[in-house]
């Protein structure tokens, strides 16, 4: 079945707004969707897939374009269209735009230099060569350009996996449980999750296996008081409060009223009357002040580069530059330092971060102990093994999508000494 013409000009429209880097592509796509109510379900499921695809391929299709005819930005519309459908599929072509994509689909892109097929910007590419060696950064560039799988986490509160997976099969949607995560599913084909009764009751949530072992790690127990100082929209809040069996008491702390907002009806259908989402002006805000040495757990999840969420939004890579990283390490340590008065003597400070940098991992970690000497650090290897959770790691938790399968994460365990 052949696309509408019209779906030429809507695709170069969104993506000449997208490639000016202004803000999120998913924030962009929603709001130019909503714009144009008369485009159909596959329409915008094409466009979108379009634009992630350009998005994931930037540099080779920059390359591939320079060969083409025409304006610039249709040559790489055009390039993005036929990466998630056929040439067939496009009505509106040209004569010779057909030729042209026909040629560009037959070259051997195994034959490109290796930093090109890495579809990262060059700074990128050299740090993780420089890290890993070419063969290792080429690996983890090809993981993170594909679509990342959907994960599920299962609400302990409300039901167990074996149960979930049982109603799951009679929708039916195919899922595995994940390797590492005890309460981890994926779908092997991305469902409609809005309309099932597991979702709307609450059930089960989107969460990718690696965010669901940063907030395992935390170890929040029942009855303890525990803060999740960069709540967000509240995945990993969830999986705390859950993993507190709904007893003792979880502050979701964020600056942005929006994203706690978002967490509202989640936390409606999770069932769970012990989060107590606060918004805060910044990080040392009065309300930060008064819990102070008294929390049993913090849970750091920084803002960063996102990096490792390249798979889901590839847009990213090309947003952020070196210059931004640096702004993103001292805005680490300076929410690093400000939760950790949080904690009390003998509890658990966990920094993490779903960027793959040094500079917002490691280093961060290396910097905030040598100024603060009652924190050390705990192996990570230590704390899987308190949650049963089989994965060898060592002093830290670090993980990538061409590894482990999982978005890339970082996480490190931090305890105050007694």
């Amino acid at each position: 079945m052949r696309l509408p013409p019209a779906i030429i000009p809507h695709t170069e429209e969104l993506l000449r707004e997208i490639l000016r880097f202004t803000g999120p592509a998913d924030v962009t796509l929603s709001r130019y969707f909503r714009d144009h109510p008369r485009l159909g379900s596959r329409e915008r499921g094409v466009i979108a897939e379009a634009i992630y695809g350009m998005l994931r391929n930037k540099t080779v299709f920059t390359n591939f374009a320079e060969s083409g005819a025409g304006p610039m930005m249709r040559r790489l519309t055009l390039l993005g269209l036929v990466d998630a459908v056929s040439i067939e599929s496009i009505a509106g072509l040209q004569p010779e735009e057909t030729e042209w994509l026909q040629r560009v689909a037959q070259i051997d892109r195994g034959q490109l230099p290796a930093q090109m097929r890495s579809n990262l910007p060059p700074w990128l590419y050299e740090r993780l060569v420089e890290r890993m060696g070419e063969a290792g950064a080429m690996e983890l560039a090809d993981a993170m350009n594909q679509q990342a799988p959907l994960d599920l986490r299962v609400n302990a509160v409300k039901t167990d996996r074996e149960a979930v997976l049982a109603e799951l099969a009679k929708v039916p949607v195919v899922c595995e449980v994940t390797p590492y995560a005890p309460l981890g599913l994926r779908a092997v084909k991305k469902p409609v999750l809005q309309n099932m009764t597991l979702f709307k009751e609450g059930a089960i949530e989107v969460q990718d296996e690696g965010s669901q072992l940063l907030a395992l790690v935390v170890g929040a127990k029942r009855g303890e008081m525990v803060v999740d100082f960069c709540a967000g929209a509240g995945g990993k809040t969830l999986a705390l409060g859950a993993s507190m069996r709904n007893t003792g008491r979880l502050y979701a702390f964020d600056i942005s009223e929006k994203r706690l907002a978002k967490l509202k009806p989640r936390l409606a259908r999770s069932g769970l009357s012990n989060v107590h989402p606060v918004m805060i002006a910044h990080e040392n805000d009065a309300k930060v002040k008064r819990l102070a040495g008294k929390i049993d757990r913090v849970l750091v999840d920084a803002p960063c580069s996102g990096l490792g969420t390249l798979r889901r939004n590839p847009d990213m890579k090309w947003r952020q530059t070196p210059e931004t990283i640096i702004e993103m390490h001292a805005k680490q340590m300076a929410i690093l330092t400000s939760a950790a008065r949080l904690v009390r003597p003998g509890g658990r400070l966990v920094y993490g971060t779903c960027s793959i940098l040094d500079e917002e991992n490691e280093q961060v970690v290396t910097e905030f102990l040598a100024a603060n000497p009652d924190f050390s650090l705990r192996p990570m290897h230590e704390v899987l093994a308190e949650q049963k959770v089989e994965l060898e790691m060592q002093d830290y938790l670090k993980l990538l999508p061409h590894q482990h399968h999982t978005d890339g994460f970082f996480a490190a365990v931090l305890e105050r000494r007694a």
